[in-house]
């Protein structure tokens, strides 16, 4: 280590590493900067560090819950700044309904098949409905923080069954 940046004459407690920025040039009557860092992390460090590698870990099973919590925050950024916004996305939250029915006139199916798309055309089209709501009209006002919850979960559990099943 440079005699620069090594500490001398400065005591510390034991565990705890200290390393001194010398003094700027220009800046002489400034006094020198001391960083400490401790040798082991405190517990609070620890319990946010477990929970980011649990939600890393599970990251993948866990995308219907980020979309949702995305969705919030920009529900809420639109109706601050462009609540005319909800005007555009009114008709796309139709599309997953018009989806539906070509894809039920190009390539029909019958029984689980139809379900899991009516289903899937319900949802997307609930969630497109919730923010085009959301955006208009804030995403706390009325029944919308519920309908929130119901979707995200019915999409959550649809998404660990579907995942688990291929």
């Amino acid at each position: 280590m440079s005699s620069r940046t090594r500490a001398r004459g400065v005591k510390s407690a034991a565990g705890v590493h200290t390393i001194r920025v010398p003094r700027q040039r220009g800046r002489r009557s400034a006094q020198p900067f001391v960083v400490v860092i401790p040798e082991h992390p405190s517990l609070t460090r620890e319990a946010l560090g477990f929970v980011a590698r649990v939600l890393w870990r599970f990251r993948a099973a866990l995308a219907p819950t980020g979309f949702a919590l995305l969705a919030w925050p920009l529900a809420a950024i639109l109706h601050a700044i462009a609540w005319w916004s909800a005007l555009a996305l009114a008709p796309v939250a139709a599309a997953p309904v018009l989806w539906f029915g070509f894809v039920q006139l190009r390539r029909p199916a019958r029984t689980a098949a139809v379900v899991w798309r009516a289903g899937l055309a319900l949802l997307a089209t609930a969630a497109g409905a919730w923010l085009a709501f959301a955006a208009g009209f804030g995403p706390l006002a009325g029944p919308l923080p519920l309908l929130w919850l119901l979707a995200w979960l019915v999409a959550q559990t649809t998404w660990l069954i579907v995942r688990r099943s291929h």
